[in-house]
């Protein structure tokens, strides 16, 4: 157990790997602006009586520059803001740096609503289900207006974007049922847009997890990818029209400008909406665009399958495959998957 392992009466509870030094962080802000601004006001009243006018005809004494003092006053606070920012940054780096070997869920924001995927192919809408102890990355997206995914009692929060993915993590450490919330205002009935994070033990987890009937993400994705014909153009010869998107996922694809991008989620979305966007190189702009064809949770089963097909060996792939998130992730990928073959 840490040596700061406490609960702070007046914060939310603790329930995440981070939440302490979170507090901490903040605690260490107040104390720091408390102190700050005691002094300010006991210096204002000691040099109020110090040098106050004592008769209506005193001429004040003269007082000179002190080289020291300005220097001192200088130098402490800005060793004070460099530290407060160097803090900040860890945790802000810790905090939206997803560990590859981690269980992927895919959140998807809407009016007002949140819906939840896992890997194993259970859903969820306005819930969340995670083991206690295990590293979870949520890839979230949304289908009209900006939300935020605000979980207090694990200190995370991220912004949820339509057009892009943006990505957070948390390790909760004890089981319980904590609060969630979207915290940027979304519409006239935003503070409904509310849920539960159920942290569980991994052998509930793995039972809860047991009693869905849904299909894996990257199964459906499957599915998908061959009635939407992208199969017919990436065939996995490579022989078709468009790519192979065997074993691609999380590697560098040329493209016909000279320039490279990631294979990865968001290029994969990219490519299903917005074929033109980035054609990969040798190859012609045939592929046509899913725009309104396809929802953000099927993009996020395509992703899944293309992560499945992706190198075994791959960090990133290796991860969402193995793990629940990469069901989530999936969508992200199918989507891209058909987008660079068809281009």
């Amino acid at each position: 157990m840490s040596l700061f392992s406490f609960q702070i009466p007046f914060l939310p509870e603790q329930a995440s790997k981070f939440a302490m030094e979170v507090d901490l962080f903040y605690i260490a802000l107040w104390l720091m602006t408390i102190g700050v601004s005691i002094g300010i006001v006991i210096a204002i009243f000691v040099f109020m009586v110090k040098y106050k006018r004592r008769h209506k005809g005193e001429i004040p004494e003269q007082i000179e520059g002190a080289m020291i003092l300005e220097i001192t006053w200088s130098v402490i606070p800005l060793i004070i803001c460099i530290g407060i920012f160097a803090w900040g940054a860890k945790l802000y780096y810790q905090m939206y740096s997803a560990p590859k070997e981690s269980l992927e869920i895919f959140v998807t924001g809407k009016q007002w609503m949140w819906r939840a995927q896992h890997p194993d192919g259970q859903r969820e809408i306005n819930a969340l289900h995670v083991p206690v102890g295990r590293r979870v990355k949520l890839t979230m997206t949304s289908e009209d207006v900006l939300h935020s995914y605000f979980i207090p009692a694990f200190r995370t929060k991220a912004d949820v974007v339509p057009g892009r993915y943006t990505t957070t993590w948390f390790e909760a450490t004890k089981p319980g049922t904590y609060h969630l919330f979207c915290t940027e205002y979304c519409g006239t009935k935003h503070s409904g847009m509310i849920g539960t994070v159920t942290a569980m033990e991994p052998g509930e987890y793995q039972l809860w997890l047991s009693g869905g009937t849904n299909e894996p993400p990257a199964v459906v994705g499957e599915r998908l990818f061959s009635s939407l014909g992208c199969s017919t153009c990436h065939t996995a010869d490579g022989k078709g029209r468009g790519p192979s998107l065997v074993g691609l996922y999380g590697k560098q694809v040329k493209l016909n400008n000279g320039t490279s991008v990631a294979f990865d989620d968001a290029y994969i979305r990219e490519s299903i909406l917005d074929p033109a966007a980035k054609v990969v190189e040798n190859y012609q702009l045939i592929m046509p665009s899913f725009r309104g064809q396809v929802s953000e949770e099927q993009i996020a089963q395509i992703i899944a399958y293309l992560k499945s097909i992706g190198p075994k060996d791959s960090g990133t792939a290796a991860a969402s495959m193995t793990a629940p998130a990469a069901p989530a992730a999936a969508k992200p990928a199918a989507a891209k998957s058909a987008a660079p073959a068809t281009k």
